[in-house]
């Protein structure tokens, strides 16, 4: 979709996570504590060795950093160096890889041998305590955001005045889009691979997940993909794709001696992972409804409409939903025919973690402690400066959507 800007505000512009302390996030737990980056910023290693307290509980809850590292791979490592399932390990919420991140994970049983001595590049576990429950998706208040954002072609003073300006338009309310990290890495692919399977085209899925290209991927790469969709020569797909595309090999090397069975390659993929899929495809209809409504100026709840701290609630499609009364419903109604999509085909019967119940999301968000730390000169781009700034976010909202009205990258 064509990026439009809510806030008038003058933009920065800018560059973000041109280092990997300038996008640090800490989340918060539902108990209201933070778990506050201490080791991986600015270079510091050193941290203590982990010594589990007695306790008989089954859950070993700890606190994660990481930096330069997915959620979900770092997970893989732990279970790996834990000798134990991924299953067996939960988080709240996956956190930016180009970052230095904290999160509160937990461990089902885990060896005290094994985590006593943990011990892996880019990656500190903490803190730990035992449980009764473990940590599943969504078991959080938010996340603190501390970015630094460089290369910006304005003095200092006019920074600083237009960061203030923004921050006051900002904090009354910006539209609360799904961000881009939503629909994938750099191919942006993820609701397209949704809504195929949606439409029950597994078969169209999983060949768009291996062929799909980008510009910016690797050219040994997409020469991968391009071979594939060329040849459908799965077992010279497997040698083509470089060995840290796993998934991608993997799922390759099944069909070329499983023809034609492509649920079961579907199925190689992470269960997280398959569920992200449908997921995205919601989000994508959710924004698309949003951007309409913004359009029409439609941002205050009508008659009927739900709400939350006087926010209308917009639809997330779903099997079980319902359209909204009104103007609202017409252009849900609208997107979706276009789309050619009803609300019982989100209800995936073959594959059930892809199936979506549905739910609503506030159209709206307002970032909490909004706050210019610092500006200065940027010692990484001559002649230009940088700023720094720090707010809270609820969870499931996108510190991309609100950098986007700050910085406004697109402006002429």
């Amino acid at each position: 979709m064509d990026k439009k800007f809510f806030t008038k505000a003058k933009g920065i512009d800018g560059k973000i996570k041109r280092r990997y302390s300038d996008f640090v996030v800490e989340e918060m737990t539902t108990d209201g504590k933070k778990c506050a980056v201490e080791f991986l910023l600015n270079g510091k290693k050193e941290f203590e060795k982990l010594s589990l307290p007695e306790n008989g509980k089954d859950f070993l809850l700890l606190e994660m950093e990481k930096k330069n590292i997915e959620t979900n791979l770092a997970v893989k490592k732990i279970a790996r160096f834990m000798h134990t399932s991924q299953k067996s390990i939960g988080y709240a919420g996956l956190k930016d890889k180009r970052a230095i991140t904290c999160q509160r994970i937990s461990i089902y049983k885990p060896k005290k041998e094994r985590i006593e001595n943990f011990s892996m590049q880019g990656l500190v576990l903490k803190n730990p305590c035992f449980s009764d429950k473990g940590i599943d998706l969504g078991e959080l208040k938010g996340n603190y955001f501390t970015i630094t954002i460089r290369d910006i072609d304005l003095e200092e003073r006019e920074i600083i005045e237009r960061v203030k300006t923004a921050f006051n338009e900002i904090k009354k309310g910006i539209p609360n889009y799904f961000g881009q990290q939503r629909f994938g890495g750099i191919r942006q692919i993820s609701h397209l691979v949704g809504k195929e399977i949606i439409k029950g085209n597994i078969e169209n899925a999983v060949m768009l997940y291996l062929t799909a290209q980008s510009e910016k991927e690797e050219p040994e790469v997409k020469k991968a993909r391009l071979h594939l969709i060329q040849t459908l020569n799965f077992k010279q797909a497997e040698k083509e794709f470089p060995l840290k595309y796993r998934y991608e090999r993997a799922m390759a090397h099944y069909l070329a001696s499983n023809k034609r069975d492509f649920f079961g390659a579907f199925n190689l993929l992470p269960r997280r992972l398959r569920f992200l899929f449908t997921h995205a495809y919601q989000s994508y209809l959710f924004n698309k409804k949003k951007k309409k409504r913004i359009e029409n100026q439609l941002l205050e709840a009508i008659e009927g409409e739900p709400q939350e701290d006087g926010i209308p609630l917009g639809l997330i499609p779903g099997f079980n939903s319902k359209y909204s009364p009104g103007k609202i419903g017409e252009i849900e109604r609208e997107i979706l025919e276009k789309e050619g999509i009803s609300f019982p085909d989100f209800k995936v019967k073959k594959i059930k973690e892809c199936s979506c119940q549905g739910a609503r999301r506030k159209i709206l968000f307002k970032p909490k402690e909004l706050k210019l730390i610092e500006t200065g000169k940027d010692e990484f781009f001559d002649g230009k400066n940088y700023c720094k700034i720090s707010f809270f976010l609820e969870k499931g909202v996108y510190a991309t959507v609100l950098l986007d009205e700050l910085m406004k990258q697109t402006e002429t």
